[in-house]
Parts: C-alpha cells; structure tokens; sequence
C-alpha cells in the first residue's frame, strides 16, 4: 500500500506520515483523516509522540486501531491552536483545521510559524466556502500549499457530487423491481447512503463492522444490519465481482453501482459505474490553486503537476527557512523511552548479525518453485492494481471469483479494439476497442498465479 503522507522539509511536523525511522527529528505528527492508505505505519502499539487530528478521527482512531487515549489530541476545527516546537517554550506554531469536504473527519492543516505558512489539504473535494474560513480569508500568503492531486488530470471532466447523485437515483429509478448493492470503501460517501435512503423510503443495510462505525458518527438511524430489510445494501467494493452477482441475481434480480472517479469500464449490464468523488476535480483544482495564488506547490501523490497547474503560481521566490535552535535541538534529542528502545533495538541487532550463519559460496540453485513463484510476480507486476483505500487508488474488485471492471487508466491509452474475455466465473462478454490500431485480447483479472496476454 503506498504513503500518502509527508514529512515537512525544515520542521519536525510530519501529516500522515507514521514510519518513525525514516523522520526521526519529527516530534509532532497530524492526521488528516481515517482512510487506510493515510494510516500506513500508525497501530495501537504507537507511542512517544502526539498525534493531532479532529474530533471526529480521534473517535475512529481509538475505535478502529485502538491508539493510547494519551497520544490523542483532538483539536476543534476553525480555532487557532498554538502548539510548542520546542522543549524550552520559546518557538510556537499555530495550525488551523479547516473541513476538507472528504470523509467524516477529513480535514485540511494551515501551519503557520517560523517557515512562514503551509496549507496541506489531504485529501479534499474544493469547494468556494473553503476560501471564506476566516484563516484563509485574511490575506494570508500561503508559502507552501500540499495538494491532492488525485484528479489532477486536464483531459478529465468530473461532474459535481450533487449531479452524480442523481445519476444514481435515475438508476435506480429505472430499475423498480431490483434491489440495489452500492460500493463502498469501509469509510466515506455516508452522506450518499443518507441521501438514497431518504428518496427511496428505505433502510440501508450494511455488515456489523460498518454499523459500527456509522454508530461512532453518530448519523440518522437508516441503517440495519438485518438481512432483508431494505432495498439498498453497502458492500465493500471488492465484493462486487461475477460470483456475487451471480449469486444476488439468483435470490432476486440485483444491479450493482460503483461510485467512484475511477475510469472503470463495467463489461456486466446490471454493474453501473458513476463518477462520484470525494476528491476535487482538475477545474475545481485549478479554480483553488488561482484563488489561493501559493508561493510554491507540492504534489501529496507522486511528484508531478500538469504544467497548466503550474502556470498558476504567482513565480514569486519562497524566503530561506531558518530553522531555530532550540527547533533544531528539540528535532535531534529523542524522547527518553524512544532512546531506551532504540539502544535495546541495536544491541538486538548487533547479536543477529554476530550469529549470522556465513554466506554460502559457490553456485546457488534457486528452486523450481521459488522460481516460478517469482517470475509469475514480476509477469503480473504492470498490470497490478496497489491496495489502497484512496478512492482512486483502490484494487476494485479484485477477486479469485472473477472481476467485472476493468481499470483504463492502468496504462491502457486510448483504444480500439480490445476483446476483453472473462475466464473466471460465468461471465463471458467481449467488448471491441481500439488500442492504437493494434487488436488485443486480454484476461480480465487472471489468477494471480498467471498473466495471460495474446497479440492478435
């Protein structure tokens, strides 16, 4: 699963970022919000250093990876808090939470201290009250601004959350006599369920597991977990695949819908992907990044931005950061407990190393096994998809039971004539594209023991 989190350059901040060892000088560390691939590293054996995040992530985070209540500083969104960065009391930053528009608890950090100001949004769908909160409304200069750029594409359009919604109830308004299973990741777009729950007079049936977080929200009682209850159900996106369709269409007549920005194609008529997303669309980028006119742009996935993205910046300089002494003193002293466990953490080290057995010479045979086992992997490597909760980032419906979408932006350019044919479950369905003039035909989603490819 990849990181998307930073350590800030100059600081001893670090903003979804949880492997230790790779910033030991961070001393204070902020969560921007609940979703797996922002938590990658953080586990209830966490200690040593605070971390910072809102309300609504300090209940998930106990409830969901059971950190130690005394690691966990909620701060209320909208008020300056005031945070040391140092041991001695003399440097201070302030940081603002403002409502990222992501998730239940998703926020955006504005740090503001010695190295000027950084805006990090995390995770965010922008919308123009953003620009009204009064930390961003006071003329503040924002040196660094640490984008999501998840959508961060100018050949894609995306429509509004409000519009994509109304897709989904036209769906399932032309579907009357079919129960409806929507995809989902364990968190976010509970607001949609809300929405489709009230205009079609029914409960949400969802597993334990999700009813418990959705009781920790604190939402509208439209839930169950009672099999049968309501026409609408919540599901993991990876349960959505042949087998289960098969299986749904069997009790009664079922249509799947996957709300995502993905561009998946579905090759299953009754499986309907809409672009419904969390995160802030390329226009809706653009729109920010010229409202807020920051020094300098930091991408939070990968290290790229489109050029037109660029051009937006005013070309201004950012000023020298100097860090402080006592900033740097605090960076370098290690809290008393993490210095104890690294000194037991050496010493454990250096007795593997001394009982190491001697490194064999001569020819190594690799076995068969191994072997096969590891070119599969390598053979499967292009086309695999990361394990993320990220909305467009997730292996949607990976499974042994067959997949019924196919990811096109998977190094996939615009085609003609792709056969695409299912071998796993019953689906057998062909679509023709084009792929620059050359025919393909493709397995969707082989057995992770094989990648099968043929150039027609």
């Amino acid at each position: 699963m990849s990181i998307n989190g930073k350590v800030l350059p100059h600081t001893p901040l670090a903003v979804d970022f949880w492997q230790v060892r790779k910033c030991p000088g961070t001393r204070l560390f902020f969560l921007s919000h609940m979703h797996s691939d922002h938590t990658v590293g953080l586990t209830s054996t966490w200690s040593n250093r605070p971390i910072y995040c809102s309300q609504t992530t300090a209940t998930l985070l106990r409830l969901k990876l059971q950190v130690k209540e005394q690691w966990i500083h909620p701060l209320e969104l909208g008020e300056p808090h005031q945070l040391p960065l140092d041991d001695i009391g003399k440097e201070r930053l302030t940081v603002t939470l403002i409502d990222a528009n992501h998730c239940p608890g998703a926020v955006m950090f504005l740090f503001e201290g010695y190295f000027g100001s950084i805006l990090y949004t995390g995770d965010f769908r922008y919308t123009p009250s953003m620009l009204r909160e009064p930390c961003l409304r006071t003329n503040t200069t924002i040196d660094v601004l640490y984008l999501d750029n998840t959508n961060c594409d100018p050949n894609r359009t995306l429509p509004s959350r409000q519009r994509a919604t109304q897709q989904i109830k036209d769906i399932i308004r032309s579907h009357p006599n079919h129960n409806v299973v929507i995809g989902l990741y364990a968190l976010g777009k509970e607001s949609l369920l809300l929405e489709l729950a009230m205009e079609f007079k029914t409960w949400i049936e969802v597993s334990f597991e999700r009813m418990e977080t959705l009781k920790a929200l604190e939402l509208p009682d439209v839930f169950t977990t009672d099999t049968g209850a309501g026409r609408i159900r919540a599901v993991e996106q990876s349960q959505i695949c042949s087998a289960t369709m098969q299986q749904w269409n069997k009790e009664q007549p079922t249509l799947a819908i996957m709300p995502t920005s993905r561009p998946l194609v579905s090759f299953h008529s009754k499986v309907h992907v809409v672009p419904y997303s969390d995160h802030s669309s390329y226009q809706e980028l653009e729109d920010f990044v010229a409202a807020l006119k920051p020094t300098s742009l930091v991408p939070i996935i990968g290290n790229c931005v489109p050029e037109s993205l660029s051009a937006l910046l005013p070309g201004k300089r950012r000023h020298e950061i100097l860090v402080p002494e006592s900033v740097r003193h605090y960076m370098l002293n290690q809290p008393e407990s993490q210095r104890s466990s690294s000194a037991h953490t050496r010493l454990h080290h250096q007795q593997r190393q001394h009982f190491l057995p001697l490194a064999p010479k001569g020819v190594i045979f690799e076995s068969p096994l191994s072997k096969s086992r590891k070119s599969c992997e390598e053979a499967c490597e292009p086309e695999s998809l990361e394990q993320d909760a990220s909305e467009e980032q997730m292996d949607t419906a990976s499974s042994e039971n067959g997949s019924i979408l196919i990811d096109m932006s998977k190094n996939r350019p615009p085609d003609k004539n792709i056969k695409v044919l299912e071998t796993c479950g019953t689906l057998l369905e062909w679509s023709l594209k084009i792929w620059y003039g050359q025919t393909q035909c493709v397995v969707a989603n082989p057995p992770r023991t094989s990648l099968l490819q043929w150039r027609l």
